[in-house]
């Protein structure tokens, strides 16, 4: 793509170091695929940001990371919005689009212990009664489901401040996200990597969403979007968030999934689990890589003929 004069674009983002990071990512896949463009960054404060000690399904948790991001974006303050993908409501908001995937880092979780103790530890090595922070459902779940002797407490605020409440004795250990973690060059606090069937990752995890105006006026930011999308990402993105939106399942409900690749086809599976841990499904399936939706749709009436409902609903 070859401008006639540099093209301007504004990035709305969170203001935090992650969520900073993503943006200026975003900013380096756009100047790298078409270097006439100029690209800003617009910080926005969350609701989420704003309260940063409450647990999020307490005030709302749909979406209280992204709805301010989406307004600067429909109201003209911003071109583009750049997203944690398993942040994203699966319903799009009124006059925006999903127009980018990039490429996805690891979705796994991470064992995190206090600074001066990453010994490489594992969830079975933990004594009764470790203390874990983790404000997520999915993770409490999971790790409820495998030792139901820890004692989950509720951590929020952003990575910095979760690890120095761990490093001051307020926790035992941690579990964060691997490619947050990856991103803010925090991987050597990484005690030991959780992935499935020991941990499954949230819908969307690991990936970035990028979503713009869908008008015709956006046609070319469309266009130029097109040009960092990876479309295996965007396939495994469409089966998981395929899959929550037909379970009718928020971004902090209890549902994990774990999605790959192979050829032409696209494998899925999902675990659905009550708050307690005490009950958990596995469903998993594969199709065509061009019938994700479908896969995701399928792999989620299966768990909901098992039961799904009810386990959440718990």
């Amino acid at each position: 793509m070859t401008l006639a004069k540099p093209l301007a674009l504004r990035i709305a983002t969170r203001a935090s170091a992650l969520a900073m990071w993503q943006a200026q990512h975003v900013a380096g896949l756009i100047t790298a695929a078409v270097p006439e463009t100029n690209v800003e960054i617009v910080e926005v404060t969350t609701s989420g940001d704003s309260n940063p000690s409450d647990a999020l399904r307490s005030f709302g948790g749909l979406g209280v990371f992204t709805r301010e991001v989406q307004r600067a974006v429909l109201d003209g303050r911003a071109d583009l919005a750049v997203h944690s993908l398993k942040d994203l409501p699966t319903a799009s908001a009124p006059g925006l689009c999903l127009a980018a995937v990039p490429q996805r880092d690891e979705t796994a979780d991470a064992l995190v212990l206090p600074a001066g103790h990453v010994d490489r530890a594992d969830l079975s090595s933990l004594p009764a009664g470790t203390r874990i922070g983790t404000g997520s459902l999915r993770r409490r779940s999971q790790l409820l489901f495998l030792r139901p002797d820890l004692v989950l407490e509720e951590v929020r605020g952003n990575v910095a401040t979760r690890l120095k409440k761990l490093d001051d004795g307020d926790f035992d250990a941690l579990i964060l996200a691997v490619a947050g973690l990856k991103r803010l060059g925090l991987e050597a606090r990484i005690s030991r990597r959780l992935n499935p069937p020991e941990m499954y990752a949230a819908v969307g995890q690991g990936a970035l969403g990028i979503e713009c105006r869908e008008g015709e006026s956006d046609l070319f930011v469309r266009e130029l979007l097109s040009k960092i999308e990876d479309p295996g990402t965007r396939a495994r993105i469409t089966a998981e968030r395929a899959l929550l939106a037909r379970l009718q399942a928020g971004c902090h409900a209890p549902v994990g999934s774990a999605t790959r690749v192979d050829g032409d086809q696209l494998f899925l599976e999902a675990v659905v689990l009550s708050p307690d841990g005490s009950r958990r499904l596995v469903v998993e399936g594969n199709a065509p890589v061009a019938d994700a939706v479908r896969l995701g749709v399928e792999v989620a009436e299966r768990l909901l003929q098992r039961g799904a409902q009810s386990l959440m609903d718990s």
